[in-house]
């Protein structure tokens, strides 16, 4: 238990140290390339600022993200069970999904003018349902045919196996893909916040930073978001143990 906790701690100081000695070998100025060290006075600085906005780009993704965990799994539902649906909607998905994020933020902002919340919870869950769509519906695919056979052979209905066999089943790998998702949420919110400002979150004061040209803000900033991104990953770890914790047993 102590190696967990201490094993992401110590990485992350030798992170920052190694940062901190890049530049200072390189000399250079913090309206260049901020060190570790220039942060802590810009988070003080700022430390009202990073409290409003670091929460209204938390329950933002928050709230994306739990949509696309609804839809997701939906969708994984649908494409896992029957093969046309499979068929139909794979393509559309990987076609969605390839189109770059950032260049629908101005369509969405276009079509929902001054609808802040909505525009940014809108594009935390278009950038984080994909993953999960699609480990839902690898997982019940390739589920076993024996198992259907034997439990409707016993009378059970198809809601019964899904409920006892196939969401057991899936469960790894919906967390693993909820892993992803949590992360992809957040550059979601942020492209919104950043792209097409509304003077909300924490890509607005990134923006803000950028204009001013404090780079030390910026890059505190970065780190605030790569904090919240780590406390929302452990949270998704947290609810893995719980209902998926029989996974890591047997692969240990």
């Amino acid at each position: 238990m102590f190696s967990k906790i201490a094993t992401p701690i110590i990485a992350i100081i030798v992170f920052l140290g190694l940062w901190e000695l890049l530049v200072w070998a390189n000399g250079w100025p913090n309206f260049k390339m901020a060190s570790p060290s220039d942060l802590p006075p810009a988070f003080w600085k700022y430390r009202e600022l990073f409290l409003e906005m670091g929460w209204q780009t938390l329950w933002r993704t928050v709230v994306g993200l739990f949509l696309a965990v609804i839809v997701g799994t939906v969708i994984g539902m649908i494409i896992g069970f029957s093969r046309i649906a499979r068929d139909a909607l794979y393509p559309l998905l990987i076609g969605f999904n390839a189109i770059p994020k950032a260049t629908l933020v101005p369509v969405i902002s276009l079509l929902f003018i001054g609808q802040h919340d909505f525009n940014t919870v809108l594009m935390a869950f278009m950038i984080s349902f994909f993953p999960i769509a699609v480990s839902v519906g690898i997982g019940l695919s390739t589920l076993e045919p024996e198992y259907r056979d034997i439990l409707r052979a016993l009378g059970a209905s198809k809601a019964t196996i899904f409920w006892k066999i196939a969401l057991p089943k899936t469960l790894p790998e919906f967390f693993g893909a909820l892993k992803v998702s949590a992360t992809l949420a957040f550059i979601g919110t942020n492209l919104v916040e950043i792209v097409s400002p509304h003077g909300r979150g924490l890509g607005a004061l990134f923006k803000s930073g950028e204009t001013n040209g404090d780079y030390p803000l910026m890059f505190a900033v970065l780190i605030a978001l790569a904090f919240l991104g780590i406390v929302l990953y452990y949270a998704v770890i947290f609810l893995e143990r719980i209902f998926a914790g029989w996974a890591d047993r047997e692969a240990t």
